[in-house]
This record gives C-alpha cells, sequence and structure tokens, in this order.
C-alpha cells in the first residue's frame, strides 16, 4: 500500500505546471551533412525536467550524453511539455516531426490517468501517434514509455489503463520501457521537495531505467 499511495502522490502533479509552448521545447545540437542521427524525446513534465534549475539535468539529457559518451553520435530534442495529455502531444506531433528524429522516445498518458480519460482513447492517441510516425518516417525507431494507474481510479480503471502500454507495444511491434519512474518513485531523497518530480540525482536513475531498452535502437 505505501508503494501504491507513492504512485498516487507522484502522478498527481505530473500536471503540475503550465502546459508549454512546443516554441519553448529545448534542443540541442546543429544538424550537418555529417551528423544527422536525433534522439527525439516526447514526453510531459517527467520529459521536460519540471523543477530542475538546468532542463540539461533532466533525463533525456542525461541519456544521450550517456549514449554518446560510448562513442555514439546523436543529436537530440526534448519535446516534454508539463500538463500534457496524449490528445495534446497528437495534436503537437506535425510539428516536432519535422526534425526528423532516427529515434523517437514516446512517454505520455499519465495526465490522461488524473483526468479519467478513457484508456481506449488514450490508447487510440498513442496509437495514432505511433502510426503516423511510422507512416512518415519509416525508418525512425520508436521506443514506448509506460506509466501505471492508481489505485484510487478504482480496479476497473486501473486494470484498463496497465495493460495500453504492453498491448500497444505488442500490437505495434515496438520496444517498451515498463515504468519510467522505477527507481525513483518510492524514494524521498530522489524527488523535489513536492515528492513528485525527480531530482537531478532522481533524473540520473531513470535515464539508467530507460538506458538499457533504448540500447539495442541505436547505431553508429
Amino acid at each position: 500500500m505505501p508503494y501504491f499511495i507513492t504512485i498516487l502522490s507522484l502522478l498527481l502533479l505530473i500536471q503540475c505546471g503550465n502546459p508549454s509552448n512546443p516554441e519553448n521545447e529545448k534542443k540541442t545540437g546543429i544538424p550537418t551533412e555529417n551528423q544527422t542521427k536525433r534522439i527525439l524525446y516526447f514526453g510531459d513534465s517527467l520529459t521536460a525536467g519540471y523543477g530542475l534549475l538546468n532542463y540539461e539535468d533532466a533525463w533525456p539529457h542525461v541519456l544521450t550524453n550517456r549514449i554518446n559518451a560510448e562513442g555514439y553520435s546523436y543529436q537530440m530534442t526534448n519535446a516534454g511539455v508539463s500538463g500534457d495529455t496524449t490528445s495534446g502531444g497528437l495534436g503537437r506531433l506535425e510539428w516536432v516531426l519535422a526534425e526528423k528524429p532516427s529515434i523517437f522516445v514516446l512517454e505520455l498518458g499519465a495526465n490522461d490517468m488524473l483526468r479519467g480519460i478513457s484508456p481506449t482513447v488514450t490508447k487510440e492517441n498513442l496509437r495514432t501517434m505511433v502510426k503516423q510516425i511510422k507512416s512518415q518516417y519509416p525508418n525512425t525507431k520508436i521506443l514506448l514509455v509506460g506509466m501505471m494507474a492508481t489505485p484510487n481510479m478504482g480496479k476497473k480503471y486501473a486494470s484498463a489503463f496497465n495493460t495500453i502500454y504492453p498491448e500497444l507495444a505488442k500490437e505495434e511491434n515496438i520496444p517498451l520501457v515498463p515504468f519510467i519512474l522505477e527507481k525513483v518513485a518510492t524514494i524521498r531523497k530522489l524527488n523535489q521537495k513536492d515528492g513528485i518530480h525527480p531530482t537531478e540525482a532522481g533524473h540520473k536513475l531513470v535515464a539508467d531505467t530507460v538506458y538499457p531498452y533504448i540500447k539495442p535502437l541505436l547505431e553508429k
């Protein structure tokens, strides 16, 4: 029970902060003829690095730095927007796809759950995004990042929501990170004062959680 209470508290503020304008999404790297591989991280406040003094301490930046330190050469775009839902993500997908990503990391859905949006709608929004990426950029590799429903949503809702990610990953034949907050959800010192969003140290562990799933998608 303490674990689920922590998950509940942790997810309740994933949507805190006003939704950002896509114009403010952070990018690093300037495309060149010899360096065009890009990882695009598409998500909510967890991806955006909400509450951090330096957005480059957010897990997408930590993860990309680790990847490049291993001899790869990837640029990255942090397209995380606080408060975003799958419907919001679907609405801005076309804009971010202009980046022509080699790898697309999709982390959305927690705010859908908090608002009680039907899991069927959430799943179809995610599926639509996956299919649009595949259609526009068949060679882009997609990594789906999963979340968990809070117990207060009821067993029926939680059961339906928690099957969204594994089912979609199987149906669309894409890899899945089961739960992005696995290493930080129950540890107070790894979260900010709000007890919700990971600290700088917490983001490093989130990067560690995602790493083994993105590793097979990398190319030198």
